[in-house]
Formats: C-alpha cells, structure tokens, sequence
C-alpha cells in the first residue's frame, strides 16, 4: 500500500511517500501553511498525483502522553484534510520524528526528513499487526 505522511506544522508541513509496496519512505517536499485553502489543496494534489491508498499525519503527543496545544491543532487540520479528500486519513503518534529528522536531515529538508521518519515508523507499525 502506497502512504503519504505529513509532519503537520502550521508554517510548513514536511511530506514523504512510501514505494507502492509500503515498504520504504522517502522524504518528498515541504508544504507552507498547509492549513489553508492553497495548501491543502496542494497536499490533494500531491496525494492524488503520488497515487496513494492512505494519509498519514504525524501527532505531536507530548512525552508524557498527553493531547497538547499543537496535538490539538493538529486535530483540526486533520478535520479539514480529511473534508478535502476521499483518501483515508489517521493520525500516528510522531513524538521524535522531529529529533530524528534533526539528526539527518543532511540531504534533504529537515520537515521532509521528519515526515520520512514518521512514515518509516508508521510503515514498521503497520507491518507488525496481525493480518
């Protein structure tokens, strides 16, 4: 299953798609105020254009487990994506995409990288859950 993974942030939002096996992430582009009218509608084009079966958005838990001010916000842009396209979208835990990302983000944009990260973890997830 082909997977395009945001790392949702109100000023740009870091995309990444998986190989059409579901296997393997790679970061793709950055998306400002994805928010928006203009921004998601960008991301249904990217999405659509990539030929994927689902979006995934990183959620930004805190480290104790709990909904913050940017998880909330997130939930409402998940509300708005998820009006703006028939593609089945959910949340994934992202907690330390960010931290990853910052680590190797030598070759590409660092909120594409996260992205990247956060899709290889949802792809591992996925994989591990009985059929």
């Amino acid at each position: 299953m082909k997977v395009l993974a945001l790392d949702y942030g109100s000023a740009r939002t870091g995309v990444a798609v998986s190989d059409p096996t579901g296997s393997v992430a790679r970061p793709l582009t950055v998306v400002e105020r994805a928010a928006s009218e203009s921004g998601l509608t960008r991301l249904v084009e990217i999405a659509e254009g990539e030929g994927v079966e689902r979006i995934v958005v990183g959620l930004p838990i805190t480290l104790r487990g709990e909904i913050g001010e940017q998880a909330r916000e997130t939930e409402g842009f998940l509300e708005r994506l998820r009006a703006a396209t028939r593609i089945p979208v959910e949340a994934y835990d992202e907690r330390f995409t960010t931290s990853l990302a910052r680590s190797s983000a030598a070759y590409a944009d660092e909120d594409a990288v996260a992205a990247a990260h956060l899709l290889s973890s949802y792809l591992t997830w996925l994989a591990s859950r009985p059929s």
